[in-house]
This record gives structure tokens, sequence and C-alpha cells, in this order.
């Protein structure tokens, strides 16, 4: 198995960001038109964890699907439980949590991690894997 590069993992993360963007864009619509501007500390507190939530349904449904986003398919990267079965939904769940929690401290973990995994991986048993170019005839 093939390290993923800290430029293709940055890549990736960049794109995704504007992936979820669009998501919580039409997610934040709904929820207006629904509950109007979220204008007390209540309401902005419910805002986000229902923005938290709408973003975890994507990660989590596409982890444990086919153990990518639409980024990761860009980029040919594959997450994966560490004996490479697709990872449950309770490790994609579990991993959602953590990396939310350990964001950028997750990122330099892997910098440093002798197999390249974020922390968020270590504690769920995940692995990030480089896909191969698929050979399809031509």
């Amino acid at each position: 198995m093939h390290s993923i590069s800290l430029f293709k993992r940055i890549a990736c993360v960049l794109y995704e960001s504007i992936l979820v963007f669009a998501i919580l864009f039409v997610a934040g619509i709904i929820y207006r038109a629904i509950f109007g501007d979220p204008i007390s500390d209540l309401q902005r507190n419910t805002f986000f964890i229902y923005s938290w939530t709408v973003a975890g349904a994507y990660f989590v449904f596409c982890w444990a699907k086919s153990g990518q986003t639409l980024a990761m398919q860009t980029w040919r990267i594959q997450l994966t439980s560490q004996d490479g079965s697709r990872l449950t939904a309770l490790q994609a769940v579990q991993r959602y949590i953590l990396a939310s929690l350990f964001f950028g401290v997750s990122f330099l973990w892997a910098i440093f991690d002798r197999d390249g995994l974020y922390l968020h991986d270590r504690f769920t048993g995940g692995r990030l894997i480089a896909v191969p170019k698929s050979s399809k005839a031509k």
C-alpha cells in the first residue's frame, strides 16, 4: 500500500471543502426556509449542530458505502480499515466525530506518524490508500 503524499492530502481537503460548502449552503437554505434566520444563541447553536450533522451524514455515508467521497475519487484515495476491508458505519461515525475534535492536530500527526495515519485513523482503525489508475481498454 502506498502512502498518500502531503500534496495529495491537501488538494483533496481543499476540493472536499468546496463540496461540503455547497452541501451546507443548500442545507442552510432549507433550514432558514423552515426556521428562519438563527437570531438567538440557541438558534445559532441549533444551526451549528444541524450543519455539523449534515456534513457528517455526507462523510459517513460515503466512507461506509464505498470508502470514497467525490474528492477522494478525484484524487484516487480510498478509506479502508487497517485490514483492507470496508469501514463499518460505526467506524465511519467514530472517524467523523474524532476528525471533528482533532482536526488540526490530526493533520500534523499524519506528517510524523510512521504509517502516515491521521490521529483519528489511529483510534478508529482506518487507513487511506492510493487507488491505482484503472486500466480500461481503449
